[in-house]
């Protein structure tokens, strides 16, 4: 991440990353049981709670269906003009099926993860980037296998014994299109999508629905496994200020097992099997540069990883489909001036999916 911020330290205090970590293990869990848990009282749980929602520092959000879409997704690495790097993120941002997006240091790579279906995507890849004049070089990476995704990630502010207490039993994963969804489905799932953290009686009320049918739907919905929750957090503020995605060569026969080694890693917040010349990607947050090369050395070498490319992020633009506005930011200039793909003047927004 840009480490131009102020002190993250004068931010969130010990209690704040407690409560952040507890969101990440359960981001639906009442105040009451967060209190019951941290050993604090209720009230000072909803007063920072609260103070930290309103303030726009954490977000908690439904995590988009990436662990199901994974196998097929698309990282993108999309080279751009000195200058232009700000420009092409926020208009890909835009997309909905873009729930990934990063400017990498240097601001002439920008980083994305592209969910969609193959009419969508040969629209971008082969019409609208290579028409658009800000864009040098486009790779891209299909996605073989997701060891971990940002939705398992944790901070570790919190003891095991205390994520173990609010963690919700493991829901069963759904057979390939065993789970029927209708309009109030979706419209509770697009709600919980903006804020995840909403009451029952908030989902009634804005659904106009009886609140024991938003209850009984959300427990059939999260009993298949589509309540995973992700916290949307600027990591500098846990006290990781640097952000980076390890592009690895791995032996084939080693892949499976150093996949799954850094899946469970407490600083990773992303593994995947890919194609192309790296066959795996992670992408880790340490608390200072330091503390990369630390990870490089004492974790990826004794994993017997052939080769390391590190690409460090300098700021995340959208993180689980959520749109972040960079620090002291002014508002977002004109769309007229942002790079034109194709006759568009930002990235066409693909048809939704049935």
């Amino acid at each position: 991440m840009d480490v131009a911020a102020a002190d993250p330290d004068t931010v969130l205090d010990t209690l704040d990353r407690r409560l952040v970590c507890a969101l990440q293990v359960n981001g639906r869990a009442g105040a009451g049981r967060i209190a019951e848990v941290l050993g604090v009282s209720p009230r000072t749980v909803t007063r920072r709670l609260v103070r930290l929602q309103q303030t726009g520092l954490v977000r908690v959000v439904r995590m988009p269906d990436v662990e199901d879409a994974a196998v097929g997704a698309l990282l993108l690495r999309i080279r751009v003009l000195r200058g232009k790097g700000e420009a092409v993120a926020r208009a890909l941002a835009e997309r909905p099926d873009v729930p990934f997006v990063d400017i990498m240091l240097g601001g002439q790579e920008v980083g994305a993860v592209m969910l969609t279906g193959a009419g969508a995507r040969d629209r971008l890849l082969h019409g609208q980037l290579p028409a658009t004049a800000a864009v040098t070089e486009t790779t891209v990476h299909a996605v073989l296998h997701a060891f971990s995704d940002a939705g398992q990630w944790r901070s570790g502010h919190l003891e095991e014994a205390e994520a173990t207490a609010l963690a919700e039993p493991p829901a069963a994963r759904p057979a390939p299109g065993g789970v029927s969804l209708d309009a109030l489905d979706r419209d509770l799932l697009a709600r919980l999508g903006e804020d995840a953290r909403q009451s029952h009686a908030m989902l009634a009320a804005a659904a106009a629905t009886p609140e024991s049918t938003v209850r009984r739907r959300l427990h059939r919905l999260d009993g298949a496994g589509l309540l995973r929750t992700h916290v949307t957090v600027d990591p500098r503020l846990l006290g990781l200020a640097v952000d980076a995605n390890l592009w690895l060569d791995v032996p084939p026969g080693r892949l499976a097992a150093v996949g799954a080694a850094l899946g469970r890693h407490p600083q990773v917040h992303g593994v995947f099997a890919t194609s192309g010349p790296a066959n795996l990607m992670a992408a880790v947050f340490c608390p200072d540069h330091g503390g990369l090369y630390r990870f490089v050395t004492d974790t990826l070498g004794p994993l017997g990883v052939g080769r390391a490319e590190t690409v460090i992020v300098a700021r995340a633009v959208k993180r689980a489909g959520v749109p972040l506005r960079p620090p002291g930011a002014e508002a977002l200039r004109p769309r007229a001036s942002r790079p034109r793909i194709g006759r568009q003047p930002a990235l066409t927004r693909p048809t939704p999916r049935p």
